[in-house]
């Protein structure tokens, strides 16, 4: 059976909107995916289909198919999106409108059952698995629309598909997860959002969409069309094998992923191959995501330019908090400014205030206006950067769990046939089911004797990548250097964390170790409050908490120069 060779042109509701065409007309495929589906994202589509109970799916992939479903036909590339959303036979009715439009003969097949009925809830959604995937390309599927599955397991799917595996082929389908994990937010791992974008041969510019060639065994390589920017590299894969995961052992609904045991090593210019994974039994339950709408939030930033920055702020906090109470109220004094600077800008803090509150009125109108009421009668130089504006709605985002056997997931072969996809008959056990692997001690390793050192920012010896789940953010953070992965190893602890990120140091932290990647992982609980879409904070998702661990200047070992990229063991 040859390789199978999966593309990904999407990583979010939104992305580049060229990527399907870049991909089909790059080079070789057998598979494109699409991944459109994000905690945030099932808000957007809950509120759309509100609105409009025709809707729940991601309106922009039909506009991206247009232009390129007949190539994709012509090539012979199924096409693998959970664009879906809340409507995946929503969507497949559009698609085939949209073909018959075109004149297109095309076989659709879709998954459902991820919905679940949850009356207090705007949208609760079971992550389903690849099995529904694969049988509807086993029916002949050119296209195969679903709502909410694990994103690893568009490219799941389809190995299943090609190479005929079961359920207890646990390492292949570890493996290929890995592989669906690397590809699903596209250009990240081919350099984007990269610590070392300056290394990548086009600086960044552009990077190119990631394919993996996925092997019988369920091992695969990493790479992507010639030509296009970014790169793959050991470490631009690394990066990405670090995002918005947990411990060790990475979840799924067909398969518990070991990631302390993925092998990464060159394989020629822009290719890496990803070997060595192990796969356990998956839990008993599956994760259900839940969205409610949690009230309502408006924000207003104060200019503060020049001399006593604080006593300013304290001054506006003092006003608002006596004109619309203190109930939903938070202030943020961001320490944009520079001492003696020359321009108002480089002169400036800003404060930032932020109101939820259930009530739109309160939120809303009553809210902003009395921050800008402020405008003559506040401190010196009183500016704000917008004019008063309405509250709008917030979602809340949490996670539940279900048996596997409580959700009713179904393929819907291209004929209309609809196949019930049975769960696994072989799960984890007792309470084995739930566990992410345990947390390294706060203070695992042993620090070496560093001896002389040297006063400067952790970036230069290690990468990081940082990401949201819910609430909480995961941290990971990698050694550029087999040197360095001792010294990383035995310093970076839950207390340093807490040092170098002040505000984790109140947050429950987990620490773990991935050494074949010379990696730690942090997992930070509750650092984004009740999610992305109802956070205050400055990075509401977490994406620059990477950088901005590296960007801390610390004592370095002296004789731990910055390195090249070097193989890994």
């Amino acid at each position: 059976m040859s390789v199978l060779r999966v593309g990904n042109a999407s990583g979010f509701y939104g992305d580049r909107r060229t990527a399907w065409r870049e991909m089909l007309d790059g080079g070789e495929l057998d598979v494109l995916t699409g991944d459109y589906l994000a905690e945030l994202t099932m808000l957007i589509l809950g509120r759309d289909r509100m609105r409009d109970p025709a809707l729940g799916y991601a309106k922009t992939f039909l506009r991206q198919l247009e232009g390129c479903l007949g190539t994709a036909l012509d090539r012979g590339v199924k096409l693998v999106t959970n664009a879906g959303g809340l409507n995946p036979a929503g969507l497949a009715a559009a698609i085939t409108a949209l073909a018959d439009r075109l004149g297109l003969s095309v076989r659709i097949g879709y998954v459902e059952g991820d919905a679940l009925a949850r009356p207090d809830a705007l949208t609760a959604n079971a992550y389903l698995g690849a099995f529904g995937i694969a049988a509807c390309l086993d029916a002949g599927a050119d296209v195969v629309v679903t709502g909410r599955v694990t994103d690893a397991s568009l490219a799941v799917g389809p190995a299943i598909a090609r190479f005929g595996w079961g359920r207890d082929d646990l390492d292949a389908l570890a493996g290929a997860t890995v592989a669906g994990h690397l590809i699903e937010c596209g250009a990240q791992v081919t350099g984007g959002n990269f610590s070392f974008f300056t290394e990548l041969p086009d600086g960044g510019h552009r990077p190119g969409f990631p394919i993996a060639e996925i092997h019988p065994d369920g091992s695969s390589v990493l790479t992507k069309h010639p030509g296009t920017g970014g790169a793959v590299t050991v470490e631009t894969v690394t990066a990405q094998l670090l995002y918005e995961v947990g411990g060790p052992a990475y979840l799924g609904p067909d398969v518990v992923t070991r990631l302390d045991t993925v092998r990464l090593r060159p394989d020629g210019p822009d290719r890496v191959r990803v070997s060595g994974v192990r796969g356990t039994p998956p839990p008993a339950t599956l994760k259900v995501g839940v969205n409610n709408l949690g009230g309502f939030r408006n924000s207003m930033t104060f200019v503060l330019c020049g001399l006593d920055i604080p006593a300013k702020a304290a001054l506006v906090r003092g006003q608002l908090t006596a004109a619309v109470g203190p109930e939903g109220l938070a202030f943020v004094l961001a320490r944009t400014d520079h001492p003696d600077a020359a321009d108002t800008e480089a002169a400036s803090a800003l404060l930032h205030v932020h109101l939820r509150d259930g009530d739109r009125a309160r939120a809303g109108r009553a809210f902003s206006a009395a921050a800008v009421e402020l405008a003559l009668a506040s401190y010196p130089g009183c500016t704000l950067t917008t004019p008063p504006g309405d509250a709008t709605p917030y979602g809340v985002f949490t996670a539940d769990t279900v048996p596997q056997d409580a959700v009713a997931h179904v393929a819907v072969l291209p004929d209309g046939t609809r196949l019930p996809v049975p769960p696994p008959v072989r799960t984890a056990s007792g309470g084995d089911a739930a566990v992410e692997g345990d947390p390294e001690p706060a203070a695992a390793g042993r620090p070496r004797d560093a001896g002389q050192t040297r006063r400067a920012p952790l970036g230069e010896l290690v990468g990081a990548r940082s990401g949201d789940k819910g609430g909480d953010a995961n941290l990971g953070v990698w050694a550029r250097a087999d040197a360095t992965w001792p010294w990383l190893r035995g310093w970076l602890t839950v207390e340093r964390l807490a040092e170098l990120l002040p505000e984790t140091a109140r947050l429950a932290v987990e620490r773990y170790e991935l050494p074949n990647l010379r990696a730690v992982n942090f997992v930070i609980r509750g650092l984004l409050g009740p999610g992305v879409a109802a956070s205050t904070r400055f990075d509401p998702q977490a994406k620059a908490l990477g950088e901005l661990l590296r960007s801390r200047l610390v004592d370095l070992p002296a004789d731990l120069p910055a390195p090249a990229e070097e193989e890994h063991p």
